[in-house]
């Protein structure tokens, strides 16, 4: 099982890194063993600037490479709610000195993920998703703002890597990142249903 996480894919959040806007999907990838499914995190000693990233995640159910962008809605049943932890201060002064950055993303645990639901369930093209950290709201998004949509994320990427099964595509986390301390609950909506909670230790 891979974990393939799209960044940049929200002009608000892009502009909020000071980042250039893509003009093709940028991906990255964490292992399996960043995937975290219980409810505590215990805040890693190695970063002084932990944020929290909220994503739509798509989990394939198809396994495919080369897949064509008109039959990529083939390759995934249900959509969920993660969040992609990433240590700001490593990353930051990885790309100062044009080093690779996935010890400020792939660490142990740095992919919480909640439930999923059938995409039949939902208007893919308006699904509306939400941070809350204690209890205040943090980061709002909504799929129709992804500046690449789940279709040509699953296109493009599978032109560089074989999608398989349980494969999860984290697809890209809106404006208002920010960090976390210990003692902090975060818990993730989509749809106003809640999917997600994490408890800061």
């Amino acid at each position: 099982m891979k974990i393939i996480c799209i960044g940049r894919n929200c002009a608000e959040h892009a502009k909020e890194l000071k980042n250039e806007i893509p003009t093709e999907p940028v991906f990255f990838m964490k292992p399996d063993t960043a995937l975290l499914k219980e409810e505590d995190f215990y805040l890693p000693d190695f970063t002084k600037d932990l944020h929290h990233e909220i994503e739509l995640v798509i989990k394939i159910s198809k396994a495919g490479k080369h897949i064509e962008e008109q039959f990529a809605h083939k390759y995934y049943e249900e959509i969920g709610l993660g969040i992609d932890f990433t240590a700001r201060d490593l990353q930051t002064k990885a790309k100062e000195k044009g080093l690779p950055w996935e010890k400020a993303k792939a660490f142990d645990n740095s992919a919480p993920i909640g439930k999923f639901i059938a995409k039949e369930k939902l208007q893919l093209e308006n699904i509306n998703f939400e941070l809350k950290v204690n209890g205040q709201s943090k980061q709002i998004g909504n799929s129709k703002d992804l500046i690449f949509s789940f279709d040509k994320i699953i296109s493009y990427v599978s032109k560089f890597i074989t999608l398989k099964v349980g494969d999860l595509i984290y697809t890209g986390t809106p404006e208002g990142v920010g960090q976390v301390h210990i003692g902090d609950e975060l818990e993730g909506f989509l749809e106003g249903e809640s999917f997600l909670k994490l408890n800061v230790k």
